[in-house]
């Protein structure tokens, strides 16, 4: 059984979570210093995220969930439960890439850069499951 219930559920939780990233203190100025554009496409349920910081904007980046025509520099493709496992802080990136876990296309070394700026994303996500009332 998946962790969530539709893509509409991914949305709230996923996209919910990155749109908080943007008010980070700590997160926000590093994932815009980052200039990525990263999509996350997602299976079981299906659905797209988007991460746009790719210019200097308000707020730092853009969250687009669903589809859209921005093209991305690098797609992160997997299912919706491995996303839950990263944001907990239980799957390493380099071992689920190597595990086709996790599939990327595009310069997938613009992606892991963004992993040390990560950290605190991890409690981020956690924090926003217990203010939801969400198991983790």
């Amino acid at each position: 059984m998946s962790y969530f219930q539709d893509s509409g559920d991914l949305y709230d939780v996923l996209g919910g979570m990155f749109r908080q990233a943007r008010e980070h203190p700590e997160l926000a100025p590093k994932i815009a210093a980052s200039r990525i554009l990263i999509q996350f496409q997602y299976q079981d349920p299906e659905g797209t995220i988007t991460v746009n910081a790719k210019q200097p904007q308000e707020p730092p980046f853009d969250v687009i969930c669903g589809p859209t025509d921005v093209k991305p520099d690098v797609v992160m493709s997997m299912k919706a439960d491995v996303a839950h496992e990263f944001w907990l802080g239980k799957v390493n990136l380099l071992t689920a890439l190597t595990r086709r876990q996790i599939v990327a296309q595009g310069p997938v070394a613009a992606a892991i850069k963004l992993i040390p700026v990560l950290g605190p994303a991890f409690a981020l996500y956690r924090q926003y499951l217990q203010e939801k009332g969400r198991p983790a």
